[in-house]
């Protein structure tokens, strides 16, 4: 797997693509806050580049089942260097925010 070194220099680089992507989309996206339902969610506690990180992680492992190297890998090995993880029901959810922009990324990157 990936020594803690590696998920930090991963980490920094997807941190600061998923900087560089928001303000490139905040720029040239229409303003569509007057249209917008009322956001009744907490702000999620996994950042973009975290979530970037596992799907990377679990690609590189060889972990067949992403539910299974979530509960059974993330979640108790990497307790350290994830400490505000949340259940794998929303990172699910959490995935789909992160597509495009971690297409985007391996693509520049790998």
């Amino acid at each position: 797997m990936f020594t803690e070194d590696k998920v930090t220099e991963i980490f920094c680089l997807a941190d600061d693509f998923c900087k560089y992507s928001d303000s490139i989309v905040k720029k040239y996206a229409i303003d569509m806050t007057k249209a917008m339902k009322r956001k009744y969610h907490r702000d999620n506690r996994l950042s973009k580049a975290e979530v970037m990180l596992i799907v990377i992680m679990f690609h590189a492992s060889g972990f067949r089942c992403l539910k299974h190297f979530y509960l059974e890998y993330v979640s108790v090995h990497c307790k350290k260097l994830f400490p505000r993880l949340v259940l794998y029901n929303r990172f699910v959810e959490l995935q789909k925010e992160v597509a495009v922009p971690l297409t985007i990324f391996i693509k520049e990157f790998c």
